[in-house]
């Protein structure tokens, strides 16, 4: 039996003032730090060895990953994929979802946000939040660079490197990965094989690590929320 952790990056400073992150290399919050750290206790109290450690070339999943490394007491170097990326929200990207859901409505904000093939209007390249604009993406080839995305363009740039990179150790060694909650929810699509309405409905939940326990075939024996405070979110299947 293998598993599989994945760990939201805890409360991020943007996520913290409620607006669209995205490709923008926001750090975490004080918050964010406190989430990490338990994570980190959660994980330990497990006593499950780690072979395999993944994190999104965004800081807020590095330090999660980091803070849980510390607290593991495991410094094993930890591979970071520009894959695993948040979602690009394209013009919503340093927006307000507060305001936005006055200005364009409710509705209109969870069919951005939520639905599994409509993106927002693409960002602008001349602005600061665009990914060309920050030094995290630099050494990134310019094509493979989005303007905007929806779920399913993240699913697919997501489950393609799992596929590539990740689904193999599964079969006899310990994965853990840390990211957001766009490219984990990919994942969740992809491993427990939901549908489009499914996913829709699929909140994850910031610093929480989910659990899941694989066997040999890589089929999906269990899966659980670790911190059982904040499981409102507690995938049941």
């Amino acid at each position: 039996m293998s598993h599989l952790i994945l760990v939201r990056h805890g409360q991020s400073e943007w996520n913290l003032e409620k607006k669209f992150t995205g490709w923008v290399d926001i750090d975490l919050s004080q918050q964010g730090k406190e989430e990490a750290h338990k994570a980190g206790l959660l994980i330990k109290e497990k006593n499950i060895g780690i072979n395999h450690f993944y994190s999104s070339l965004q800081l807020r999943a590095k330090h999660t990953l980091e803070i849980i490394q510390q607290i593991l007491k495991n410094d094993k170097k930890f591979y970071m994929a520009w894959q695993l990326n948040e979602r690009h929200y394209g013009a919503l990207t340093g927006l307000n979802k507060i305001e936005m859901s006055k200005k364009i409505g409710e509705d209109k904000i969870r069919e951005l946000r939520r639905s599994w093939d409509v993106k927002p209007d693409p960002l602008s390249k001349e602005s600061p939040f665009h990914p060309f604009n920050i030094d995290t993406y630099k050494k990134l080839p310019r094509e493979i660079i989005p303007d905007t995305e929806s779920l399913k363009d993240t699913y697919e740039r997501v489950i393609k490197f799992f596929k590539a990179e990740i689904q193999k150790h599964l079969m006899t060694e310990n994965v853990l990965i840390s990211a957001h909650g766009n490219s984990i929810r990919a994942l969740c699509k992809y491993l427990f094989k939901l549908d489009n309405k499914q996913i829709a409905k699929l909140e994850i939940p910031t610093g929480n690590p989910l659990l899941i326990s694989i066997d040999e075939k890589l089929k999906i024996k269990n899966s659980e929320y670790l911190d059982k405070e904040r499981s409102k979110s507690l995938l049941v299947f």
